[in-house]
């Protein structure tokens, strides 16, 4: 791969600006180092390219479909999947024991990242993953060894089913019901069973056959003595729910549990993954549990479900999954921009168009120069570099600091846990909105040649349009960080981002070339904090939250111009063409971007009222 490639942006990142072999020191990480690394990368890039890459057109033009018994995909879906389960990576930073490399989290999300950047739309673990990692966190053993262990090992896939076709993002409107399964429902050896009853929309990779079983995360509510589901979100549990039944071993049964397909969603872009309505507990698949006679009704009705946790827990519990699955948003979201930036880079290369500017004007009698050499498709190739090289540089950062989390010294542990609670919406929702605007200039780049199917900027694009939307949408998001994140223990992960914010403008002032950044910067910060206070000046909820998402994204471009900052002051010290590219990058970005923010806290510090108090029939 190129100099302008993806890899070395990532080896600059991991070895040079996070400096990852350090975490070697750590007795869960002492048998890797750099030579283990690159091998992980190198064999993740080759997948990639071959498995992926080569096929996302296909994936994109040949989408699922059903055909009334199956969900059928393209053969080199299956191969990707393939290739990818033997690979390793699923079980990548778990324990030896489990099949695991334990590997370093930071370098499993850099080693996903070509796979995100190759084609989002296939896919790779993302929910498989977090889906056996929510389970190894609160599941019971017998749960973690039937359905945990067989996700890591590629034999078994799974899903997170939250949202209802009438309740959407309103979770603690979800009306799917799980009720007890007869007399003696709490001694199955995989955990409490019930019987499910509900629908649920938008579930990615639903149904397939990809991979012998489906593990479906399943979010419902057990009914009172009444029958009556309890409001809000404290009466949510969780339940998985398999596609197969299977024994305490994670052995198929033979029997088909009562999960139906409804029918697939048809979408702008991400077209190479099945997007589901399931129907659970409709009666398509009718199945009594083996060995405990029929269900509580006595005809065996209804999805079987193992209860994971307490009662009324669900939602707490799921958290571990949304959470690891919002920031791999924000992965593909980073990687799609990326792609899109590459693409068109190498377009403006080779793309003869136009005249340059003298000071006469254009002389009609030179020949076409290449468009990277006019001014203006400069700033979108840089705007580029500045939105997608800045938001990996995010990802990989709040990747660390899970390593630091799992690893660290108790409060340096602490203090990890706490900055990515904070920083988890940004990780989702900025690469989700500006990345995607870099994916927009791409397609600006190549003018009306990008708008065509004959180049792949079109399709990033699309692929990129649903990272606003799923896993907590951006004015979700926005309610997160202002509302819970940002106030949360008494602010103190505001505090802790803000000393690392302060630290950073403290070492780049005493470089000359970066001393006026790190003054914008720390009045970026005071701005963003005296934003929050006024935000909160009294207990008024409405009023606080009215600009939530203006703040977030103010919030979300300081952070970007501190980690730009934080990278400078490595490239700052070094001459070749890549590190002048990154300085330039973390110039466009405080000239340029960082100067947005004053009009969008302004909205917040003054609690603007022009958006909630309009008047409905005056739209």
């Amino acid at each position: 791969m190129s100099s302008q490639g993806l890899r070395p942006v990532i080896d600059f990142l991991l070895y040079d600006w996070l400096r990852v072999t350090t975490l070697c020191s750590r007795p869960r990480y002492a048998e890797h180092g750099r030579e283990t690394f690159d091998a992980v990368l190198d064999t993740c890039e080759r997948i990639a390219r071959e498995k992926y890459a080569a096929y996302n057109r296909t994936v994109d033009t040949d989408e699922p479909r059903w055909d009334g018994e199956r969900v059928i995909v393209p053969a080199c879906t299956h191969e990707a999947w393939q290739a990818y389960a033997q690979s390793g990576m699923l079980a990548a930073a778990q324990d030896v024991e489990l099949g695991g490399m334990q590997l370093p989290y930071v370098v499993e999300a850099a080693g996903n990242a070509f796979f995100a950047a190759a084609s989002v739309s296939i896919g790779a673990g993302m929910l498989t993953v977090g889906n056996a990692n929510l389970l190894l966190a609160h599941g019971s053993a017998a749960q973690q060894r039937a359905f945990a262990w067989p996700q890591l090992a590629g034999r078994f896939s799974g899903t997170m089913c939250l949202s209802e076709p009438q309740a959407g993002s309103s979770l603690s409107d979800i009306a799917t019901r799980a009720v007890p399964d007869g007399e003696g429902y709490e001694d199955d050896p995989l955990g409490p069973r019930y019987r499910l009853r509900g629908n649920k929309m938008w579930i990615s990779a639903g149904e397939h056959e990809l991979t012998d079983n489906i593990v479906h995360l399943v979010l419902a509510k057990i009914p009172d003595p009444d029958g009556r589901l309890v409001p809000g979100v404290q009466g949510i549990s969780l339940f998985i729910v398999p596609k197969k039944l299977v024994d305490e071993q994670g052995q198929l049964t033979g029997l088909r549990n009562d999960v139906a397909l409804a029918g697939l969603n048809h979408k702008c872009g991400w077209r190479g993954t099945p997007n589901t309505l399931l129907h659970f507990g409709e009666g398509r698949y009718p199945v009594r549990a083996a060995g405990l006679g029929p269900g509580l009704d006595g005809a065996g009705a209804g999805a079987i479900g193992y209860r994971v946790g307490q009662p009324g827990q669900g939602l707490r519990i799921m958290f571990h999954m949304m959470n690891e699955a919002r920031i791999g948003v924000g992965m593909a979201a980073t990687m799609l921009g990326m792609a899109g930036y590459l693409a068109s880079l190498a377009y403006a290369r080779t793309r003869l168009q136009g005249r340059p500017l003298g000071p006469g004007g254009k002389d009609p009698a030179q020949p076409p120069v290449r468009i990277i050499e006019h001014a203006d498709v400069k700033r979108m190739l840089l705007a580029q570099k500045a939105y997608c090289e800045g938001a990996l540089a995010l990802e990989l950062y709040c990747a660390r600091l899970v390593d630091e989390q799992r690893t660290g010294e108790p409060q340096a542990a602490d203090e990890a846990r706490l900055l990515l609670e904070v920083l988890t919406p940004i990780a989702k929702s900025w690469p989700s909105e500006w990345c995607l605007e870099a994916n927009s200039l791409a397609i600006q780049v190549h003018g009306g040649y990008g708008y065509t199917r004959d180049f792949p900027v079109e399709q990033y694009w699309r692929d990129n349009r649903l990272n606003m939307i799923h896993e907590g949408t951006h004015g979700i998001q926005a309610l997160d960080l202002l509302g819970r994140k940002v106030r949360m223990e008494q602010g103190r992960g505001l505090a802790l981002l803000g000393q690392r914010v302060l630290s950073t403008a403290q070492h780049a002032e005493a470089v000359a070339a970066l001393t006026g950044y790190a003054v914008a910067l720390r009045q970026a910060w005071q701005d963003v904090v005296q934003a929050t206070e006024a935000a909160w000046a009294d207990a008024d909820a409405a009023a606080a939250l009215a600009n939530a998402v203006p703040y977030m994204q103010a919030f979300g471009h300081t952070v970007l111009a501190w980690l730009w900052l934080d990278v400078a002051r490595v490239a700052v010290l070094r001459t070749d063409t890549a590190s002048v590219g990154r300085l330039q990058a973390c110039r466009y970005f405080f000239h340029y971007e960082l100067p947005k923010i004053g009009p969008w806290l302004q909205v917040v510090r003054t609690r603007d009222t022009t958006c909630a108090a309009m008047p409905e029939e005056a739209f």
